[in-house]
């Protein structure tokens, strides 16, 4: 989701230009999966059991959703914010700020005049089929709702950004105890985990507990949910603090403990993620779905949701770092460069996949395999022809 920049010293050498390393394959890699997984997710929500858009239905899928929504942004958050002290240390706060401009506000700007209203017309069609796209177009831009649909990610990540700098421009070393937490992660990365647990559940309950998980914040296109917006903060702070200096030799050091106890970090994320579906079953089958749901279930839930989360980030950030070469790198190698952009053009192609698979008899699974396959491959092939206009690799 970012541009790749490079580390900066701790102390007085963060004031220094970082020279340029080789790329971090594994984090490569991770930052695409989770674009495919941003993919996946989007195919599958109308068959479930919260979408249920389409009147098919398999549970398999209420699964995935539960797993993906409880990690996969705060993870691209985190994985963005790798790279921002560093940025700002080498190309200074205002450079910084108008590179990310160009990367993050002018494609919110564009996808918010285009991209969101193509792919919300075709849910608009299934409701009211007389209204023409112009009319629809206007509508939503004069009079609303105007969803921002994925990309609210782009303005909150550089609103995020924004106040990286200011933070740059206070205190270059603001974030070095997160950095020395992150060299002592190399021996030691239950520690790490431990303390950003800590600081994201601390963000996280609370949030949920006051707002719930459905309340927004909503004004034109720009919406971010409103008991998960710290919790989003904390993942890009803490990414950023690894990123400080000397990365790789820190927690995600190729040679490094996190890597070698992937599965302990598998068994950390499947207790918790099995815990949030005893909490579900508890709200549907014993409370009845109430509204508002009691503090103490939704304390439950969000302490559970904070520990998966985490987990699952560590559990996929160390299968990268531990299988460099696995044959999964064969699709994701080549579709990296692109990555960004197919996140970006996916969400009208993934809706009218699903507006024309609607009226089909085929089970939910056949309609979501579909779904999924040509969203990623039509975007994909959308996102390397928009990479043939001039300049235009400079924001995709």
């Amino acid at each position: 989701m970012t541009t790749i920049s490079q580390s900066a010293a701790i102390g007085a050498g963060a004031h220094a230009a970082p020279k340029s390393k080789a790329r971090n394959l594994s984090l490569d890699r991770a930052r695409t999966f989770l674009t495919l997984v941003v993919l996946l997710h989007h195919a599958v929500i109308p068959y479930t059991y919260f979408g249920h858009t389409d009147p098919k239905f398999f549970f398999g899928f209420d699964m995935i959703v539960l797993a993906t929504d409880s990690f996969f942004m705060a993870m691209f958050f985190f994985l963005s914010g790798l790279f921002a002290w560093s940025g700002i240390a080498r190309k200074g706060p205002l450079n910084y700020l108008a590179d990310r401009l160009l990367r993050l506000g002018l494609p919110f700007v564009i996808c918010a005049f285009t991209i969101i209203p193509l792919a919300y017309y075709a849910i608009s069609l299934r409701y009211h089929p007389e209204i023409g796209f112009s009319e629809y177009w206007w509508n939503m831009v004069t009079k609303g709702p105007w969803p921002s649909g994925p990309i609210w990610f782009l303005w909150v990540l550089l609103g995020f950004d924004v106040v990286a700098c200011i933070l740059y421009r206070l205190s270059p070393n603001l974030l070095e105890p997160i950095n020395r937490l992150s060299l002592h992660g190399r021996r030691r990365p239950a520690v790490f985990f431990a303390v950003m647990l800590a600081v994201t559940a601390a963000f996280y309950v609370p949030g949920l507990m006051i707002y719930g998980p459905s309340s927004w914040f909503e004004f034109g296109p720009f919406s971010v949910q409103h008991g998960r917006v710290m919790l989003y903060a904390s993942y890009f702070f803490f990414g950023a603090g690894i990123g400080v200096a000397n990365m790789d030799r820190g927690l995600l050091a190729a040679d490094g403990r996190m890597a070698k106890v992937s599965w302990d970090w598998m068994v950390l994320a499947i207790v918790p993620y099995c815990l949030l579906w005893v909490l579900i079953f508890i709200k549907r089958e014993i409370l009845g779905n109430p509204s508002p749901l009691p503090n103490w279930y939704e304390g439950l839930y969000a302490v559970c949701f904070a520990v998966f989360s985490v987990a699952i980030m560590f559990l996929i950030l160390a299968f990268f770092q531990r299988f460099k070469q696995s044959g999964s790198a064969r699709l994701l190698d080549p579709m990296q460069a692109d990555a960004y952009g197919m996140f970006l053009v996916h969400y009208p192609i993934a809706l009218w996949l699903q507006y024309w698979l609607f009226d089909y008899d085929l089970p939910a699974i056949v309609k979501a395999t579909i779904g999924f396959v040509l969203t990623v491959a039509f975007s994909w092939a959308l996102t390397r022809a928009l990479r043939q206009i001039p300049g235009a690799t400079k924001v995709l």
